[in-house]
């Protein structure tokens, strides 16, 4: 598989995430609850998987090879950084407001929802700029031994930044979820 095969997996995972999100802001608006347990793991996929993991294999290793590869550094490459920024700031503030909703102050589910919201949207068009605009150009940038190099590399952050068999956790979060929010 190309490195850039396994971050479009790992897209393909996200993007059911989004959906159980708005699905869990859906039951928010109208029932004013949520359920800790699955926002608790949300926000850990969002925090440890998506950023540490998949934007950081993405910022350490495949946007340098790109720019070595002479892909400028100031055009898709700093949008993404820059979005993945954005998305950061989206899931940080979520976070805050959700310690505030499980304290007790319920006014904070619309904070909740606008982040929510803001970080599915920002995504989805991220999302697809890398699959029909970036990984094209590293696919046709980048040698078959440098994609190895890059998926051997993705491999290690993965053990590294979230450890042995917790890729697996996830996935089975995104299943038990999705089965939950989306069937």
């Amino acid at each position: 598989m190309k490195a850039t095969g396994q971050l479009r997996d790992e897209h393909e995972g996200i993007k059911v995430m989004l959906d159980v999100m708005e699905k869990v802001c859906d039951k928010l608006k109208t029932t004013g609850g949520i359920d800790t347990e699955h926002f608790d793991g949300i926000l850990e996929f969002l925090k440890v998987f998506v950023d540490k993991c998949h934007h950081g294999k993405e910022e350490e290793l495949l946007f340098p090879a790109l720019v070595a590869a002479g892909i400028p550094e100031k055009g898709p490459i700093a949008v993404m950084l820059k979005e993945h920024e954005t998305g950061r700031a989206h899931v940080g503030a979520m976070s805050q407001a959700y310690g505030e909703f499980t304290a007790g102050d319920r006014s904070s589910s619309r904070q909740i929802m606008q982040e929510v919201h803001g970080y599915i949207s920002l995504l989805r068009s991220h999302i697809d700029k890398e699959n029909t605009i970036l990984f094209v150009m590293a696919d046709s940038h980048l040698s078959e031994q440098k994609q190895d190099e890059l998926f051997e590399g993705f491999e290690k952050i993965e053990e590294d930044r979230i450890g042995l068999g917790k890729h697996e956790e996830f996935h089975d979060l995104i299943h038990k979820l999705s089965r939950i929010y989306l069937d």
